[in-house]
């Protein structure tokens, strides 16, 4: 082994697939599970020293965030703002917490100076509407208007924004300002509140224009970057975990491709990253592109298949990336590889099991009600019962699986089946080839039928989709990993960017929430 992959060797933690928790934690989650491990070995008397002592850190940061927002000196503002970031990151959850609400609330506008400005807009005559329309007197009337339009946007800015706008430009801002967003989403997910809800709202805003497209720059990432940066992509892969050094290095070696953001107020770190496999064919299995070898020769390759697309920052979210970096990517590997004529995606449905669990769950108690005798008035009651398997898919569930579940109705039995243990399912042909017509028909609807808010409910699909892409495939057993079968019964689907038509797609799907599909999935 050289020295670059025992580096990375010694300094990652190689995550197992199963590893849902640590992804799911936010850099405070992070923070404050380190301060509760690393007090367990405290004394008593060092624990009540630093509960006494809270108090305290919490006002000094306090009065140090004020001083960043107020203060006029630009000489002595660096040291400042330094003094704010480190203790920030010295306070507890709860002090983190406390701190963010105040600043949501006590450095908001000032609402009371808004509306007196509006109520002297309101106040004011247009210009016209008068008797006398004398140029000098129209003038002085849109002077006014002038004045207090200039004077409203002013107040309609909160105290916070001075804030934020230094930490921009101050040296390591923007990081601390993407860890600052992920605390306050964090704390959202606990409670609600609408100031922070406020703060959030602005953040989100500021950072979407300081991390547009002009200001990212697009890096291929190879084995001869810094370790440092691979332990990152390792860390960081949230798709399918790198399992080992011999992983990494075939994803980053012949016939694979690794591009990603990086902006230069945080060097050395990606703030997204996608993966690429050159193929002769659509790949229908993540097997096909994570473990067959050796690769094609890129020569012969017609295809580029986007397999895994990972944020690094959790205060990004929402923030959309993944959709410039991928139309950039397409630009930059058609320019330097002219043979490449199609590209793709092979990616996860992570809702798909939840949704479908959740509606044969709640059909088969319906289906209960509906084998019971009531009145045609007592079945009015049960409007929203269907019966989501076809008569052909219940007859083969009844008749073949009467040995290895019970249940009250074909519904019922697919769902025990469905959440045994261990996906016992999987296991058998037989079971496979009578679950895979109603799972592959039902996956089919989930992503082109289910919506929300007109547009599709996995938020994976609504990604490509409104990126520009179109259905392409449904691929039956694609991803047999664990956490593939918890999240989507195994089945991935191939979205394809047609580099015609990807504009269209993309407005079509956001003026009606129309999805295009192939011709296979169109019958």
């Amino acid at each position: 082994m050289n020295k670059k992959g025992l580096a990375i060797l010694m300094r990652t933690r190689m995550r197992p697939s199963n590893d849902s928790a640590h992804l799911a934690r936010s850099p405070l989650a992070n923070m404050v599970n380190q301060t509760v491990n690393g007090s367990q070995s405290s004394s008593g008397t060092q624990k009540l020293n630093a509960s006494s002592n809270t108090k305290r850190d919490l006002e000094v940061v306090s009065e140090s965030m004020h001083s960043a927002i107020s203060m006029s000196k630009t000489e002595v503002l660096d040291s400042v703002l330094s003094d704010f970031s480190e203790g920030y990151f010295s306070l507890s959850y709860e002090n983190r917490r406390k701190l963010l609400v105040q600043l949501a609330k006590e450095y908001d506008l000032n609402r009371t100076q808004v509306r007196d400005l509006i109520k002297q807009y309101l106040g004011l005559e247009l210009p016209g509407t008068g008797s006398d329309n004398a140029d000098s007197e129209e003038e002085a009337s849109l002077s006014a208007f002038y004045r207090i339009e200039r004077n409203l946007r002013h107040a309609l800015k909160p105290m916070y924004e001075v804030l934020f706008e230094r930490l921009n430009t101050h040296p390591g801002g923007l990081k601390f300002l993407s860890i600052l967003r992920a605390d306050i989403l964090s704390i959202l997910a606990e409670d609600n509140l609408a100031s922070l809800r406020a703060l959030d709202s602005y953040l989100k805003e500021k950072l979407s224009t300081w991390l547009s497209p002009a200001a990212l720059e697009l890096h291929q990432i190879t084995w001869d970057d810094p370790a440092s940066l691979l332990e990152k992509i390792v860390a960081y892969e949230a798709v399918h975990p790198i399992s080992n050094l011999i992983d990494l290095k075939r994803r980053l070696g012949v016939g694979r491709r690794c591009f990603g953001y990086f902006h230069p107020a945080i060097p050395g770190e990606p703030l997204i990253f996608i993966e690429a496999a050159l193929m002769k064919d659509l790949a229908q299995s993540v097997q096909e592109v994570l473990w067959d070898v050796p690769p094609i020769p890129e020569c012969e390759a017609t295809c580029a298949l986007f397999y895994s697309i990972s944020s690094t920052q959790p205060g990004l979210s929402g923030i959309n990336l993944g959709k410039f970096l991928i139309k950039r990517v397409i630009t930059l590997v058609r320019k330097d590889m002219p043979h490449i004529s199609t590209f793709a995606t092979l990616s996860p449905i992570p809702g798909y099991m939840q949704w479908l669990l959740s509606k044969l769950a709640s059909q088969s108690k319906l289906a209960e009600g509906e084998d019971m005798p009531n009145t045609s008035a007592d079945r009015s009651g049960s409007t929203f019962w269907e019966n989501i398997l076809e008569p052909e898919e219940e007859r083969e569930l009844t008749d073949a699986f009467g040995e290895f579940t019970t249940g009250k109705n074909s519904m019922e039995v697919m769902l025990n089946l469905l959440t045994s243990a261990n996906h016992e399912w999987t296991k058998s042909d037989k079971l496979l080839s009578v679950l895979k017509p109603p799972l592959m028909r039902l996956c089919a609807r989930y992503l082109l039928q289910e919506k929300k808010r007109g547009k599709a409910l996995d938020f994976v699909a609504n990604f490509h989709l409104q990126n520009g892409a179109m259905v392409e495939r449904i691929n039956w057993m694609a991803d047999r990993s664990d956490k593939g079968l918890h999240q989507s019964g195994g089945i991935m689907v191939n979205y394809v960017y047609r580099l015609g038509n990807i504009e269209d797609y993309s407005q079509s799907y956001f003026s009606t929430g129309h999805i295009h599909t192939s011709n296979e999935l169109s019958r």
